[in-house]
């Protein structure tokens, strides 16, 4: 499977591994997880409160900053029921490269480092973990519901541990 990962990166913050290569392979992890059967395109912007806050309150009403936004570029009967693609094949692929667009996340770096700080993890594992939570989105999971939210925490931390990524990086 191919993912090509579109990085737009709009913040001064700075971390200590890439950024680019550890968003893709949660991407890939995910997809691989959740058996996704095409190739992907993903948008990813690394942005600061401000610019996630704009986004939030434009396209969904909330007048706050949060962590991590996501634009699924799917529209889903069943979570990672990608049928809908098989459907619409050529609605939901880039005609250029023949990848699926699969949607955008919008990360604010700033609160990857206040979150890592306030669990006591690493920033990578924060970073990481808000990447496999909106890849989960952008494959039709929510947690609106508690049943939701444990089923989309523990395939989270199957995404993680399958990367080698644990709560213990510090």
């Amino acid at each position: 499977m191919n993912v090509i990962l579109n990085t737009d990166i709009q913040t001064g913050e700075d971390f200590d591994f890439d950024r680019e290569q550890v968003a893709e392979a949660v991407c890939r992890q995910a997809l691989l997880q959740e058996g996704f059967p095409y190739d992907a395109e993903i948008s990813l912007l690394i942005t600061d409160p401000e610019e996630v806050r704009a986004l939030n309150r434009d396209y969904r009403g909330i007048d706050d900053t949060t962590d991590v936004l996501s634009f699924p570029g799917l529209d889903y009967d069943e979570p990672a029921d990608f049928r809908c693609v098989e459907e619409s094949l050529a609605d939901y692929t880039d005609p250029e490269n023949g990848c699926v667009l699969l949607g955008d996340i919008v990360l604010n770096a700033s609160r990857v480092k206040e979150q890592a700080a306030m669990y006591g993890h690493s920033e990578r594992r924060e970073y990481a973990f808000l990447i496999a939570h909106s890849m989960l989105h952008l494959c039709g999971y929510d947690h609106m519901e508690p049943e939701e939210a444990a089923d989309m925490e523990a395939r989270q931390e199957r995404i993680l541990a399958a990367l080698g990524i644990t709560r213990e990086d510090g």
